[in-house]
């Protein structure tokens, strides 16, 4: 620690938390969690591989799939250090410099996620609303460009969130809320003024409620566009198309809204359970997101078991 004044020290390092009052069975808990991010890895890995190698693939809705395993492997790494530390090796401390970097990439794949899951939905408005220039308009360049656009946008986005933190400075408080480091969990912790912390964090926010607005949006011009479909067995075909879409949705975006509403309107509530919705978050879309892809998704649920079958036989 290094000394500001008088009465101000420095913190230099930063203690993570696994769950309060359950830190004898941390040791057991690693087990489901270590078995969630291999499940979580291997099937995102799997989406990937198969979309590389496996012409039929080749297509707009699942070069965007990939994007959505890339990034749900990158919010699994970016956990995955200081989730290992304190719940299996029960080493809490994390320097200031770490939690910062760790902070960047998990808002950063955060923010990829929610914005894969908007291009997802207007892949599915195009293809249902206009499917005669479906191909024409999400050509293979184009939906490279879309993926590089977005990836920009986010890193600029998320990019001022690790310089404004740097600038503050800790002192006193140096207890986390979770088991990984979090921009609005940090900035708390400081003794200087954080407003500008404050305004931007309420802002890169709004981005996210934005790209949920546009996906509802989508949905209800598809909605609109299926409900002028004569045949009611045409309806469920073409609604069936946006199921796994629309479970992707609901995994990503419910804990999330489930944590803003504890923290505004249930501010009482026990920290137990805000830690519990924080690694829902984190851990259950790339658990899930491959698994909902890989049912729902014939080509890939086809895949996947000829690939089991062969190598049973």
């Amino acid at each position: 620690m290094s000394i500001l004044n008088s009465s101000e020290i420095e913190i230099s390092i930063f203690y993570l938390v696994g769950i309060p009052g359950m830190e004898t069975t941390h040791i057991w808990l690693s087990i489901p969690i270590c078995f969630m991010y291999m499940a979580a890895i291997l099937g995102n890995c799997t989406i990937l591989f198969f979309v590389k190698t496996e012409p039929s693939l080749h297509e707009p809705m699942y070069y965007f799939l990939s994007m959505l395993a890339l990034s749900d492997l990158g919010l699994s790494f970016s956990s995955l250090p200081t989730m290992l530390r304190v719940f299996l090796f029960n080493i809490p401390g994390i320097s200031p410099d770490a939690c910062i970097a760790q902070e960047f990439f998990i808002h950063e794949f955060s923010a990829m996620e929610s914005s894969i899951l908007l291009i997802m939905s207007f892949d599915r408005f195009i293809a249902i609303c206009n499917p005669l220039r479906y191909t024409s308009i999400l050509t293979s360049a184009r939906v490279l460009q879309i993926g590089i656009v977005f990836g920009l946008k986010n890193v600029v986005l998320i990019l001022p969130f690790p310089f404004t933190l740097k600038h503050l400075r800790y002192c006193e408080k140096n207890l986390l809320s979770h088991s990984y480091c979090l921009h609005q969990d940090v900035m708390k912790l400081a003794c200087s003024d954080n407003k500008v912390n404050v305004i931007y964090g309420l802002f890169v926010a709004l981005t996210g409620i934005l790209d949920l607005t546009f996906i509802f949006v989508s949905y209800v011009l598809i909605l609109k566009a299926v409900l002028s479909i004569a045949s009611q067995k045409e309806r469920l075909k073409v609604l069936n198309t946006c199921v796994s879409h629309i479970c992707a949705v609901l995994i990503f975006y419910v804990p999330i809204i489930s944590l803003a509403i504890i923290y505004r309107f249930a501010k009482h509530s026990s920290p137990l359970i805000r830690i519990l919705m924080a690694d829902v978050f984190l851990l259950v879309p790339p658990l899930m997101n491959p698994i909902v892809y890989c049912v729902k998704s014939q080509p890939i649920r086809n895949l996947v078991l000829g690939k089991l079958c062969s190598k049973q036989s």
